[in-house]
């Protein structure tokens, strides 16, 4: 049995909202895996926060932009130890000289980022020379990029969250592809379309609806339909397409691209939150 120790149970509450008891229960019972824990909780009703907390920045810049011919799109993560530092003016400038370099080459991976030249260093060198000046461990801890017809990246204000998306069309109306931006920022959604979800993912949201169903004392055999229901619902709230679009909930994020542009869709998105 794994020792459940209390800065692990205000790691899951954080991740999930959830009481500090019914966090200590599920670890205990998950024998301190986090992701089971999760399950379990939902599996009980809790209403559990879709926070994704595989990554643990705490401190750092969120940043994103796109290339000259909006055709690509970057976001990275500078970290450092302290918010004091995070929103210092140098900080942060040196966190975009980064991505700079990353929207300029291209680069396939963190790792091949780290290695292009800057300022006459590695970038990896650099970031070792900013410990030095700024006296605190500075770490890029993220990257990602995408390609497509048109991208479009919004960074939230205070640099905490960021995200990028690319479309499937080019010269695409700057306001719709910033709300569409923006949409991705602030409900999170797990994937582009219900098409897109992994096997698993929808295999462990069916389960756990026929649980939640027979826990509410449905028949066995209705407990399939209903776990469907909510599979649907699922897809509505967690899939960007579907979803409800936040400054019309009357329309869904599918049909106000095509009010903009017919067979307008997004290819691609990323989204990157510091944690809290």
């Amino acid at each position: 049995m794994a020792e459940i120790k209390a800065a692990d149970v205000a790691k899951l509450r954080n991740m999930t909202g959830a009481g500090m008891m019914d966090c200590k229960k599920a670890l205990t019972e998950a024998d301190g895996d986090f992701d089971a824990a999760v399950d379990l909780l939902r599996k009980k009703g809790q209403k559990v926060a879709n926070k994704r907390a595989d990554r643990e920045a705490t401190e750092g810049a969120v940043i994103g932009n796109v290339s000259a011919d909006n055709k690509t799109a970057s976001i990275i993560v500078l970290n450092c130890e302290t918010d004091f530092v995070a929103k210092n003016d140098d900080f942060v400038k040196f966190a975009h000289s980064i991505l700079d370099k990353a929207l300029q080459n291209k680069p396939s991976s963190i790792e091949e980022l780290k290695e292009l030249e800057l300022n006459g260093n590695k970038i990896a060198d650099e970031i070792m020379n900013q410990v030095g000046v700024i006296g605190e461990k500075i770490d890029l801890s993220y990257f990602e990029g995408i390609n497509a017809e048109y991208t479009v990246a919004y960074i939230h204000q205070g640099n905490k969250l960021a995200s990028i998306v690319g479309f499937n069309q080019a010269n695409v109306d700057n306001q719709v592809a910033k709300d569409v931006a923006m949409q991705v920022a602030s409900m999170n959604p797990i994937a582009i379309d219900k098409d897109d979800i992994a096997k698993e993912v929808i295999d462990k949201e069916i389960e756990i609806g026929k649980d939640l169903a027979i826990q509410e004392g449905k028949p066995e055999d209705m407990a399939e339909k209903i776990a469907m229901g909510r599979l649907n619902k699922f897809y509505k709230e967690s899939t960007l397409l579907n979803q409800q679009f936040v400054k019309d909930n009357k329309i869904t994020i599918k049909e106000y691209l095509n009010q903009s542009s017919k067979g307008l869709t997004v290819t691609s998105f990323k989204r990157f939150s510091l944690s809290v």
